[in-house]
């Protein structure tokens, strides 16, 4: 089965709708699939659930939907790095569940394996357990917490074949992996695809049964959030 897309918007063509779930793969701007983040941005869905290790920055990732006020609510651990962000969260614009990092990706790895919830220490005793279950175990508290199935998955991969098995390069495989495992529909952009077979099955990081669409993104933007350099000392 084919599953390659010849764009980003064809991709995307009659699985998002308003109101959904969405997944996003990504760490800061490592490994984000920008070409699907910009073609949602231009399928004009609004109302959007987000869940997203982090928001982008201004202008970039995510924070081309926060521009347009497609997003509603996050669900993500870190939300540094975007003016626009702050301004419509405090503003009380911009609905957000902060979730602790490891929690987040345990939360789409369950979802992605079929396990409506699981126990963490992580969280108990802060405004992270209001509201949740706690269930003593071996003389700790622990809190439950659900898992995140999402309606449709947006993930970034190095190359794919044309039956979806993946592979990620170094670390911009972060949270991709779970992100694709996790949603009902998932749809990966890469840099290179290749004939269904080509992989060694020992390098495949992910296998196509996962992946419903493939797109082709060969010149990604790649950006960075900051560049820090030293100068070297006269010789």
């Amino acid at each position: 089965m084919n599953k390659v897309y010849p764009s980003a918007a064809k991709a995307l063509e009659g699985i998002v709708s308003d109101g959904q779930l969405i997944a996003v793969g990504g760490f800061g701007l490592c490994g984000i699939p920008e070409a699907l983040i910009a073609a949602l941005r231009d399928s004009a869905v609004k109302n959007l659930t987000v869940i997203s290790n982090n928001a982008g920055v201004d202008g970039f990732g995510l924070g081309q939907l926060l521009e347009t006020r497609q997003i509603k609510r996050m669900i993500s651990s870190y939300v540094g790095e975007n003016k626009e962000f702050e301004r419509q969260y405090l503003a009380g614009e911009l609905e957000l569940e902060f979730t602790p990092q490891g929690t987040l990706a345990e939360k789409l790895r369950a979802g992605g394996a079929g396990i409506p919830a699981f126990f963490t220490r992580t969280g108990v005793g802060t405004i992270i357990a209001e509201g949740k279950e706690t269930r003593d175990f071996d003389g700790h508290t622990y809190v439950m917490e659900r898992s995140l199935v999402p309606e449709v998955s947006l993930v970034k991969a190095w190359k794919a074949d044309q039956s979806g098995n993946l592979i990620f390069r170094r670390t911009a495989r972060n949270f991709n992996p779970a992100v694709a495992m996790a949603g009902r529909t998932t749809v990966v952009e890469v840099e290179e695809i290749v004939d269904t077979g080509t992989f060694d099955p020992d390098s495949v990081h992910l296998p196509g049964i996962y992946v419903s669409r493939i797109v082709l993104n060969a010149h990604p933007e790649k950006r960075i959030e900051k560049l820090t350099l030293t100068e070297r000392a006269a010789a």
